[in-house]
């Protein structure tokens, strides 16, 4: 059986969202804030998580990652603050 794998929101310090999966979501975030993650990150530090959603393989955490990267900020906005599971929240599982 796959390990889990999991769809993550970062906002950045400029205010911009940057949208990644990983099997270790608190250890990529660590990556990133080191200025070894993505490059559209390295520019804009500090990154903070602020919404994660577990998924069942790496395959369908890069299709939602996918579907989320196309959505418009005021999609993701509704991600980070309604639907989903966010961080922090009882139902985070990270």
């Amino acid at each position: 059986m796959p390990a889990p794998c999991y769809c993550y929101i970062i906002e950045c310090a400029d205010g911009t969202y940057y949208t990644g999966w990983a099997v270790d979501p608190q250890r990529r975030l660590a990556v990133h804030n080191k200025g070894r993650g993505a490059r559209y990150t390295r520019m804009r530090l500090p990154v903070k998580l602020v919404y994660i959603e577990e998924q069942p393989d790496r395959t369908t955490a890069m299709k939602r990652e996918i579907a989320i990267k196309r959505l418009h900020r005021s999609g993701k906005l509704k991600l980070i603050v309604g639907v989903g599971k966010k961080v922090g929240s009882k139902k985070s599982k990270v």
